[in-house]
C-alpha cells in the first residue's frame, strides 16, 4: 500500500477514535456487550445478498454487449474494485477502472467495452439515489434543525452529481457531443505534449467511439433498464434494511427514513476524496445523525461500529485477500494502487 494511502487510513481511524473517547469507550463497549449476534449475523448475510445482488446487475450490462464471462469470476472483480474505492481517496471511483481493466484481461474484451459496463452498472445507481435524496431533504426540512446554509449545501450536493451524470450519459452516447468535449480535452494536452499528438488523437477518438457504442448498445439492450432499475433500487432498500438490523441487535427501534437519510448524507460525504471511503468523516456524520435523531450517543457509535465493520472493513478485507485470484501480473499492478 502506498504511503499516502496508509497515512490517510490512520488520519481516519484516528478520527474515528477520537470521536469513541468523546463518548465514552466504556459505554460504547457496554452496549456492545448488549448486542444481539443473531441480529449482527443476519446482517452479514444480508450484506452478501447485497454482493450478490451487484454481481448479478453488473452481469446483466457485461451479456448487453456479449462479454463473456461468468458470474464467479465477475465476483471477485467486484470485491477489489470495492476494496480500492474503500482504501483510496478516490471520491469512490477509483475501483471502477480497476473493475474495467480486470474485466477487458479476463474476458478479451477490449478496456472501452468493458468501461462501458462498469460505467452503466455504476450510472443504474442514480435512479434509486435521487429518490432517496429527495426524500432526505424533504425528511431534513421535517426533522432535523440544520441550518440553512447545510440544506442548500446538501441540495447543491445531490444537484450536482444528478446534473455531472446526465451530462456523462449524453457525452457518452452522443458522437458529436463527445467528439467536442474530446477535441477541448486534446486541446489541453497538445499545449504540453507536441510530439506524436497526431497517434494520440487517433487513438483517443478511436478509443472514444467504441465506448459510444458500446454505451449505445448497452441502453438499446431493454434488459439493462428493465432489470437493473429494479435491482438498484432493491439495493439500497436492502442496506437501509442492513442498518435496521443493526440497530435491533442493541434492542433500538429506529425510523427506516432516518436511516435512508443518514445513509445519503454518508454517501455524499464518501464521494469527497479526502480520507479513503470517507473514513472517519462518515462514521462521524453517522454517529451524530443518528444521536441527532433520539439514539444514544453510545448505541449510535457501537452500531455505527458494527456497520462499518461489516460493509466498510469486512468487504475491503476480502477484496485485498481475492487479489492473487488474477494472477501475480494483475496483482503486482492492483497492489500498486493501493
Amino acid at each position: 500500500m502506498k504511503h499516502k494511502g496508509s497515512i490517510l487510513i490512520v488520519i481516519g481511524v484516528v478520527a474515528l477514535a477520537a470521536m469513541i473517547l468523546i463518548i465514552g469507550p466504556g459505554e460504547i463497549e457496554e452496549a456492545l456487550r448488549k448486542a444481539d449476534p443473531v441480529y449482527v449475523l443476519m446482517a452479514v448475510v444480508l450484506e452478501f445478498i447485497i454482493l450478490a445482488l451487484f454481481t448479478l446487475r453488473w452481469s446483466i450490462t457485461t451479456r448487453a454487449v456479449s462479454i463473456d464471462v461468468g458470474k464467479r469470476h465477475l465476483f471477485p472483480m467486484l470485491l477489489v474494485g470495492m476494496a480500492i474505492n474503500n482504501l483510496t481517496p478516490s471520491a469512490r471511483g477509483g475501483g471502477e477502472p480497476v473493475r474495467a481493466y480486470m474485466l477487458g484481461k479476463y474476458s478479451r474484451a477490449s478496456m472501452e467495452s468493458a468501461f462501458a459496463t462498469v460505467i452503466a452498472d455504476r450510472g443504474l445507481d442514480t435512479f434509486p439515489f435521487i429518490f432517496l435524496a429527495v426524500l432526505t431533504i424533504i425528511g431534513i426540512v421535517l426533522y432535523f434543525d440544520l441550518s440553512r446554509w447545510i440544506l442548500a449545501a446538501l441540495i447543491a450536493s445531490v444537484v450536482i452529481i444528478v446534473a455531472a451524470f446526465f451530462l456523462a450519459l449524453y457525452v457518452s452516447v452522443d458522437r458529436d457531443a463527445g467528439e467536442r468535449i474530446t477535441g477541448w480535452i486534446l486541446g489541453i494536452v497538445k499545449r504540453f505534449y507536441r510530439k506524436n499528438h497526431e497517434r494520440l488523437e487517433r487513438r483517443v477518438r478511436s478509443a472514444l467511439h467504441e465506448f459510444q457504442s458500446t454505451m449505445r448498445m448497452m441502453l438499446a439492450e431493454k434488459n439493462v433498464l428493465l432489470y437493473g432499475i429494479p435491482i438498484s433500487f432493491l439495493l439500497w432498500i436492502l442496506e437501509i434494511i442492513r442498518v435496521y438490523l443493526i440497530f435491533a441487535a442493541f434492542g433500538t427501534d429506529i425510523s427506516l427514513l432516518v436511516i435512508a437519510e443518514v445513509f445519503i448524507l454518508a454517501t455524499l460525504i464518501g464521494m469527497i476524496p479526502l480520507l479513503p471511503g470517507g473514513l472517519g468523516a462518515v462514521d462521524g456524520i453517522m454517529i451524530v445523525f443518528y444521536s441527532y435523531a433520539g439514539v444514544s450517543p453510545s448505541v449510535s457509535a457501537a452500531a455505527t461500529v458494527v456497520e462499518r465493520l461489516i460493509s466498510f472493513w469486512m468487504i475491503s478485507a476480502m477484496g485485498v485477500a481475492v487479489i492473487p485470484y488474477f494472477g501475480s501480473s494483475v496483482s503486482e499492478k492492483l497492489m500498486d494502487k493501493l
